[in-house]
């Protein structure tokens, strides 16, 4: 599975990244350079999340091809993780 694969690497650059700023506090650089490593951290995570709900919407859903519908339980639970995901904090 390309996409499991993909998701993990992605992952792990993250977790590098990560490690990175934590030795960045550690060393007490420049805060305008922390904040960058920062928002390029959460920008990594919104684009794999947006590959794991991409996979859950193609995966997940019932879709009855016949009628082109989705199973109204199964959109509840992605309008659902949608908003959760969605949300700042």
């Amino acid at each position: 599975m390309n996409d499991k694969r993909d998701i993990i690497i992605r992952l792990r650059k993250i977790e590098g990244q990560v490690k990175g700023i934590q030795k960045m506090i550690d060393e007490e650089q420049y805060c305008g350079d922390i904040l960058i490593q920062i928002a390029s951290v959460r920008s990594a995570l919104n684009n794999v999340g947006g590959l794991v709900l991409e996979n859950y919407m193609h995966k997940c859903l019932n879709i009855d091809e016949k009628e082109n519908k989705v199973d109204e339980n199964d959109l509840n639970k992605l309008i659902d993780i949608m908003l959760k995901y969605t949300k700042q904090r």
